[in-house]
């Protein structure tokens, strides 16, 4: 029997794989627990530099939540009822990495995107930094429609990544809309024909992972951290990263590889 979700390395690229299509991968508290050690593997490894997320089937990306498993333990209308369902509970790690939220991950995440991306699968996307999706994707925020509210990041994100008003209507509506429309709003990077997702996702990870490791988390921090900031404060913490970037080896090594006609040899120090 295959693993709900599955992470693989491949070189300096991490990728996560929700692998529970005909359940539309909605997300078991197994899952969960699977993907926020998933992202804590991939934070302290050194050796990766870029995670690609996806998953299994062309049907959806995420439903969100499991229904019937995640929804009634977090409300407390089921008891747990094993190892996965309890460290749900009692492991605050678990939910702030599995939902890329309140999680320190200055590495980037790349997601890809076939049909329905709801619920916490669209919070999953709120906390990744690059976005190809597939012409058929549809987007969601059903959560008040059914009594609850998204409460993995969207009410803090999604007015910071949209203008607020449709932020505002998205999340207090409670309707789909599709990938041009996503698109429209800058909602993600670019709308594909669903073949082309995944080779795309690859190649913008394979060229990240090129790039100097230090200088690409230290622009994620930095960005990250500024939000929402008086300039002031921001501009400190870009000076900071400026210190820590010029201080390091790879400062070095990628201007004088360029001057000697050279693929640079990175070490993220």
């Amino acid at each position: 029997m295959s693993l709900p979700l599955i992470y693989a390395k491949h070189g300096a690229i991490a990728e996560v794989v929700l692998n529970r299509p005909a359940a539309r991968n909605a997300l078991t508290p197994e899952m969960l627990c699977r993907l926020a050690d998933a992202v804590a593997d991939f934070a302290a490894d050194d050796a990766l530099r870029v995670m690609l997320l996806r998953a299994d089937g062309e049907q959806a990306f995420c439903a969100g939540g499991d229904l019937g498993l995640t929804l009634p333990l977090m409300s407390g209308a089921r008891a747990p009822a094993d190892a996965w369902d309890r460290r749900v509970l009692e492991d605050p790690v678990v939910m702030a990495a599995s939902s890329l939220r309140d999680y320190p991950l200055h590495k980037p995440v790349i997601v890809a995107i076939q049909g329905a991306c709801y619920a916490a699968g669209f919070e999953l996307l709120l906390g990744t930094d690059i976005r190809i999706v597939a012409e058929q994707a549809t987007f969601c925020l059903p959560e008040v429609k059914r009594g609850v509210i998204p409460f993995a990041g969207s009410m803090v994100r999604l007015p910071r990544q949209i203008p607020y008003c449709r932020a505002m209507e998205l999340m207090l509506t409670g309707d789909p809309f599709t990938a041009a429309e996503a698109l429209q709003m800058g909602l993600v990077n670019q709308v594909l024909p669903a073949a082309e997702v995944l080779p795309r996702a690859w190649q913008l990870a394979e060229k990240i992972a090129a790039n100097g490791p230090l200088a690409v988390q230290r622009v994620k921090q930095t960005v990250i951290e500024a939000s929402g900031r008086p300039l002031a404060e921001g501009f400190r913490l870009e000076d900071e990263s400026k210190r820590v970037v010029l201080a390091s080896a790879d400062a070095q090594e990628g201007p004088r590889a360029f001057m000697e006609k050279r693929a640079p040899r990175f070490s993220g120090r």
